[in-house]
């Protein structure tokens, strides 16, 4: 029985999409397979390298890893407005006991990415899903001096917008996807349900 993990994410400047992409490496390494998708922007408009998501995509998905870039403490308004159209799977529960985590990128050291990740956890409690975090188990949470929270990896792109990711970005985001898939196995194989 394959458990399917869904990589969702809205980038502007290829950060987040950097991110993504290690978490789906992690989630592989786990032995999930992997669907890495996007939001288009307001305008309607996308770019990247991934297909933007379908309702059929979430139904699929046995656990789910969710990234915005920062804005102004908070995610930014395409994946904010994919959220606030999921009110027909919040009244069926379609999402809910899925393992769910979040996933960040600012411009500077304390550009809101705790705020955000905080933020975007809400409507994944909203739906019912449980959330996954980082443990400080991982080393690189306690030395990194670039991005890497306990809620989440993050990034710090700085002024140029760099899509690099440090040493420590890199190994927490494969981590964070090992982890997001590790669970999603354990409650699908296991038959977990709150209902």
């Amino acid at each position: 029985m394959k458990t399917l993990v869904l990589i969702l994410y809205y980038s502007r400047h290829g950060s987040v999409t950097a991110l993504a992409e290690k978490i789906a490496i992690g989630a592989q390494q786990a032995g999930a397979e992997v669907l890495v998708r996007t939001v288009p922007a307001l305008d309607g408009s996308t770019s990247g390298r991934h297909p933007v998501v379908t309702e059929q995509d979430l139904l699929a998905a046995d656990g789910f890893a969710f990234g915005s870039p920062v804005r102004f403490g908070n995610m930014a308004a395409p994946l904010k407005a994919f959220w606030d159209n999921t009110s027909g799977l919040w009244l069926k529960g379609a999402l809910m006991d899925k393992p769910a985590g979040v996933f960040t990128s600012s411009g500077s050291m304390h550009g809101g990415n705790e705020a955000n990740l905080l933020s975007m956890m809400l409507p994944l409690l909203h739906h019912g899903m449980l959330v996954i975090g980082l443990p400080y188990l991982e080393p690189e949470l306690h030395h990194t001096q670039s991005g890497g929270t306990p809620y989440g990896p993050s990034h710090i792109s700085g002024l140029s917008g760099s899509d690099k990711l440090s040493k420590d970005e890199h190994q927490l985001a494969i981590q964070f996807g090992k982890r997001l898939a590790l669970a999603a196995i354990a409650l699908k194989t296991s038959g977990f349900t709150t209902l």
